[in-house]
């Protein structure tokens, strides 16, 4: 089973009852219809998110997102080629940045942080509505097997991973914004460099943690974070088999 899977014995108890999704494996390249399930539900997901980097970019005062046609809800102004044909074959994907003048925008001291917190944000709000359809869709005795609530349980599970993986404060992700904002004074200069030339390299070494030593540290987070905020809002487990 895959390693990011989320278990109904590693949650406490619900304020609600506790609905256990369980939807197959989405690599099955057995099951094709599965695998484009799997990736609608991630260019979904993608496109909103860097949608609405574009529009708190635009309402911010920036054009550049706008100039450049990304102030679109058409996903193929979004997807990056190469990024889902990694969504396909490894599982993870992405979109391809949105591009803002932070220098252009009305609120300079924390404008960066607004546009980029609007990304999550949108995961955080598609996540929501997945998990409160998934309840309605139970509730009227759709069964778990039926194709909309398989793309139910993908989008609610890749939402909940972006939302929680995108404020991690370690560049090039949404969430060091804040934390160049925060740093963002002249005796911070060197800690910024470091922190935007070598961010990435960093991101790379914790990624890799779980295969050189066998610990998956964005996975023992994204369960706390699953546990203590979506859990509890939604009473939702999604399962992979």
């Amino acid at each position: 089973m895959p390693p990011y899977a989320i278990m109904p014995g590693t949650l406490w108890q619900a304020p609600m009852e506790t609905i256990i999704l369980r939807v197959p494996y989405f690599l099955d390249f057995s099951a094709p219809l599965v695998v484009l399930l799997w990736l609608a539900a991630i260019v979904l997901a993608l496109s909103l998110h860097e949608f609405c980097h574009a529009l708190a970019a635009t309402s911010l005062g920036d054009q550049t997102a706008r100039l450049a046609g990304r102030l679109s809800l058409n996903p193929l102004v979004h997807v990056d080629p190469l990024g889902m044909v990694m969504a396909v074959v490894a599982g993870f994907g992405w979109a391809k940045p949105v591009p803002f003048n932070p220098y252009n925008l009305r609120v300079q001291q924390w404008g960066p942080t607004l546009v980029a917190f609007a990304g999550p944000i949108s995961n955080f709000l598609q996540a929501a509505v997945a998990g409160i359809a998934i309840r309605l869709a139970w509730g009227a005795g759709v069964p778990e097997s039926n194709l909309l609530m398989i793309f139910l349980g993908y989008y609610f599970l890749i939402n909940v991973g972006l939302f929680f993986f995108n404020l991690i404060p370690i560049p090039p992700l949404d969430g060091s914004k804040f934390l160049l904002d925060l740093l963002s004074g002249p005796q911070h200069a060197r800690t910024r460099f470091f922190l935007e030339t070598r961010g990435p390299f960093l991101l790379l070494l914790v990624l890799s943690l779980q295969y050189l030593i066998g610990i998956s540290v964005f996975g023992i987070l994204f369960s706390l974070v699953y546990r203590y905020v979506f859990f509890p809002l939604f009473g939702v487990v999604v399962q992979v088999l």
